[in-house]
């Protein structure tokens, strides 16, 4: 059947006094460093607002995998949960685990759209020395983006965190932004597997909670701040409590533990109802974000040190903003589920209301925005297909918690406050499973990405006849499993700038050179991604951190 796109563009003017600009207007039009092979005029695509290509833009690439029936990454993102009274509250009411045995595309969706999967890269990467895209990943493209954007009368998020390109040189060693713009960063493992680093990216997550939960009678308080984020991880994660940095109860009169005492160095936290500070008439809502809540996630190039160890470089390739505009009721929430669950069946078109300059309401409460590399390397405002393709992950699939991944996987308490940092952090099982994620992870795939193509991942974690190498993997940290070596590294950032160059976004941001195989251009509806044997059903995105040992005793028996 045919079907109608039902997408909302809301003119900028009737939203607010927006720039009016385009993102081309905004791109920087920079010389590209010298040391690159030439792009022809015709291979770059227009960067525009005024024309949808891909309609069906909130499908990653990852939904077209070849799973042969048995290769299972469907799973991470397409869940069902246990409903009912004697069941755990679950905020997300999609319940699209059927998804892993069933496919519901569009008749726009049957066809894979992101065609740089297919772009053989080869003779563009060998083209390119190592030291040019060392000296272009090293470059900072994050600084001179604020300015450029109030130069243009730019009306939505503008980056204000300073310093941003020196990753954690911008935080003190609790998270806390060295700036003072409230901002806090957090330990966290990567979700699986399109952002792990050995398959593009490094990534770092930051959030800020609105001004009354920063303060306390009308100054900011580092104390309250501390345990209002606490309880964003309490509500997020469903823990009764959570550790905290000593706390001294006496000076505020506030007993946070619940004993009826007021301790001088209070380091228990109980769930509360309300939040504290200038936000306590604030009710915590179950597994949703308090409205006013932010966060700032950088997608970069993967940096390599002096000895060869994969870091945080300056450039990013993408800066993501996320804000909280609206807190869902109950009934708000069942209504906008049972009507995406409806529009999956029908298999309608995607829709989404665009507010010009301030970004794309997902639907489910949140304003989303991002920038991308323009073709000379600066960052730009996304167009509106390229807001779209975040959609598909921030909007209805089954296994988020408030729209959103990284809380949840957050190392729990005040440990987990602080720059990302991989080295050392165990491979800890989900809520769900006892078995260790990862290693779960390559067992279900058969590989170290979505498309089995990472071909390090495969001679690294599973043998010559496609088995797990378990011991090799319990025996290895998360940054030795999901990191590359520094020569693919190299291989993966030389192939990213060919998209970048091109601005072929829309056809794609993985950043591949041989063209894919285990991907299909076309989904045979009369076929199913996986067979039941072959589903997992139940799995949860939070990790349980204190069973780490006992996980990997528990896959070695």
């Amino acid at each position: 059947m045919q079907h109608t796109i039902r997408f909302l563009w809301l003119p900028a003017l009737l939203i607010s006094a927006c720039s009016d600009m385009t993102p081309s207007d905004l791109a920087a039009n920079q010389p590209v460093y010298t040391g690159f092979p030439s792009i022809e005029p015709h291979q770059i695509l227009p960067v525009e607002n005024d024309r949808l290509y891909n309609q069906e833009a909130p499908i990653p690439p990852q939904c077209y995998t070849r799973t042969e029936a048995s290769h299972n990454p469907c799973f991470v993102c397409h869940q069902v949960y246990p409903r009912g009274k004697s069941a755990d509250y679950r905020m997300n009411k999609l319940d699209d685990g059927a998804l892993q045995g069933n496919y519901l595309f569009s008749d726009v969706g049957v066809n894979n759209h992101w065609q740089n999967l297919f772009v053989d890269r080869r003779d563009y990467v060998a083209a390119i020395s190592d030291q040019t895209i060392d000296r272009y990943v090293n470059e900072d493209n994050y600084t001179a983006l604020a300015p450029r954007l109030k130069a243009n009368n730019w009306q939505g998020y503008t980056p204000d965190l300073q310093n941003f390109h020196l990753a954690d040189g911008a935080f003190d060693q609790d998270g806390i932004a060295l700036d003072n713009s409230h901002w806090v960063a957090f330990n966290y493992k990567p979700f699986p597997s399109t952002f792990w680093p050995t398959n593009g990216s490094f990534g770092d997550v930051a959030i800020r909670l609105d001004t009354p939960f920063r303060e306390r009678q009308g100054q900011y308080n580092i104390d309250i701040y501390r345990l209002n984020l606490a309880l964003v991880e309490i509500t997020i994660k469903d823990l009764p409590s959570i550790s905290v940095l000593p706390f001294d109860e006496s000076r505020y009169q506030i007993d946070i533990n619940g004993d009826g005492r007021f301790n001088a160095a209070e380091t228990r936290l109980r769930a509360q109802e309300h939040y504290f500070g200038d936000a306590s008439q604030v009710v915590v809502t179950p597994q949703q974000y308090p409205t006013g809540t932010e966060f700032l996630h950088s997608v970069r190039y993967l940096g390599i040190d002096q000895d060869d160890q994969i870091v945080a470089p300056p450039r990013m390739k993408e800066l993501r903003h996320m804000r909280k505009i609206k807190t869902l009721s109950d009934a708000e929430l069942d209504n906008r589920y049972r009507r995406e669950r409806k529009e999956k069946v029908d298999e309608d078109l995607p829709y989404f209301i665009h507010h010009g300059d301030a970004g794309m309401e997902n639907g489910m409460g949140w304003m989303i925005s991002a920038f991308v590399e323009d073709a000379s390397g600066e960052l730009r405002p996304q167009t509106h297909e390229e807001n779209m393709a975040c959609m598909g992950c921030h909007s209805a699939i089954g296994s988020t918690i408030d729209q959103t991944f990284s809380i949840g996987r957050k190392v729990t308490g005040p440990e987990g406050w602080g720059y990302i940092n991989l080295q050392g952090m165990p491979d800890a099982p989900t809520v769900s499973h006892a078995e260790p994620e990862i290693l779960a992870y390559f067992k279900r795939v058969g590989g170290g990405d979505e498309f089995r193509q990472n071909t390090e991942m495969l001679a690294r974690w599973f043998d010559d006849k496609g088995q797990v190498k378990t011991g090799a993997v319990l025996a290895a940290d998360v940054y030795q499993l999901i990191t590359p070596s520094a020569e693919r590294a190299r291989q993966l950032n030389k192939a990213y700038t060919h998209i970048v160059r091109t601005q072929s976004y829309r056809l794609g941001r993985d950043a591949t050179w041989v063209p894919a195989k285990n991907i299909h251009q076309a989904i045979d509806e009369g076929t199913r991604p996986l067979d039941p044997k072959h589903q997992a059903l139940g799995w949860d995105l939070r990790l349980d951190w204190q069973s780490s040992s006992n996980a990997a005793q528990v896959a070695a028996e």
